[in-house]
Order: structure tokens, then sequence, then C-alpha cells
């Protein structure tokens, strides 16, 4: 999915070290909000840190300055290798046909923020879009997947539904499964590779911050099995 660059921002991949940010991009801290049963249905914005032209942000997980770069990684011989595939994203993703909407799934980009579970699960809802309030929480649950891993695609116009995200960065967090999530990357910012070749620009992505994803840079989730918290 190719989408002009929306910024004048940036996020350069250091080897081995962090994301360089330029461009004066806001940075947050987003915490998915749960219901009594403790399923994602919100994001929470949180208060913006001070960040200026450019920073750097961790990408080792092991700054004592998280979420900004002190050095770590140097001193752990942090292997930032990037291993996740260049193709574009509607070749990564299997297709769920639905009535109105189909549903695209890119799996390995997978960030664990579960908003893809309430009401019976998104991989469902796509089958029951002809009810208005099953196709409301259809688009609000695909819109709400922060990587980017779920999309919808209009059949009346075959355009790939976004959400509106003006350029900027969140620091996910996750209070219920007891963790801090990765970078979330908002607005179509760039994101270029430690070799100097770009990634696809989109709308939305998430970068790993714990340093342990398989799929460098983006996150897989990891960071809730190995209980990843930017506060330690």
């Amino acid at each position: 999915m190719k989408r002009k660059a929306d910024t004048a921002g940036r996020i350069e991949i250091q080897k081995d070290g962090p994301y360089l940010v330029t461009g004066t991009l806001p940075l947050e801290t987003m915490t998915i909000g749960t219901n009594r049963a403790g399923e994602s249905v919100r994001w929470e914005k949180g208060p913006a840190l001070p960040a200026g032209e450019t920073y750097a942000l961790c990408r080792c997980g092991a700054s004592a300055s998280k979420p900004f770069c002190d050095g770590s990684h140097a001193g752990i011989d942090f292997d930032g290798t990037e291993t996740a595939s260049r193709l574009p994203f509607e070749e990564q993703a299997e297709i769920f046909e639905g009535p109105h909407y189909d549903l695209l799934d890119a799996t390995e980009l997978c960030a664990l923020a579960r908003f893809c579970d309430p009401h019976g699960r998104v991989w469902n809802l796509v089958d029951q879009t002809e009810e208005p309030v099953a196709r409301e929480h259809f688009l609000q649950e695909v819109k709400d997947c922060p990587a980017g891993r779920l999309v919808a695609r209009d059949l009346a116009t075959g355009e790939l539904i976004e959400p509106d995200l003006a350029p900027s960065l969140g620091l996910v967090e996750d209070p219920a499964a007891r963790c801090s999530g990765p970078i979330w990357v908002r607005g179509g910012i760039p994101v270029i590779g430690s070799d100097g070749r770009p990634y696809e620009v989109r709308n939305r992505v998430t970068l790993c911050r714990c340093g342990a994803s398989l799929n460098k840079p983006f996150c897989d989730g990891t960071h809730a099995e190995i209980g990843f918290r930017a506060d330690s």
C-alpha cells in the first residue's frame, strides 16, 4: 500500500543503534484503554513528551533514559539486524472477503494491541457488515489497529480505508498486559532502513522498542511475552 509522505519528518534506523527522528515530529504516550471485560476498546492520549527537531529513540530496550537513547546499545552489543519483509503490504496480506468490505491481514506485523477481539472478533465481523452495528464495530476495530496489520478495503470503490492520522509518534502503554508496547508511527512518516533503503510509506506502523522483535524494525508482539517495561 503505497502512500505519499505527508510530512517532511522521517525516521532513520541506525545500524545496531537507535531510531533517529528528524522533522520536529510530536511524541506522546498512547495507552490502550479497556472495558470491564479487559478488552481493548479505546486509545487514551497522554501528555506530550519533550522532543526537539531531532531526537534519538531507544531501539534496544536497555536505555536508562527511555524512550530516548543513552548509548546502551553499544554496551550490550545489540543486534538490530532488520529482518522484516520489504514486500508491499498488499502483497503480504491475507484477504478475508465480506459483503461490503474485504479485510486485509498481514499477520507478521501484529503488535498485540487486541483491538480486533471485541464484538466477536474482526475476522467474523467482516462477514456481518450488511448489518449497521456490526459494520461500525468492524471499521472501528480495523482503524484502531496501530500496526496497520489490519486494513479494510471498500468493495464499492476499491479504496483502502485508513484513519485520519497527523504525522506523530506514540509510545504505546498496555496496562492490561502489564507491559509497554511499540512506537506507533502515524501519518505517513517515512522509515529508512539502516542500509539507506526506505520501507513502504504507510499511514500507520509500529516499530519495536523492546529490542526483541524477530521482525525488526517492526513490532511482532514480543514485548508482551518478555514483559517489557519502559519505566525500568
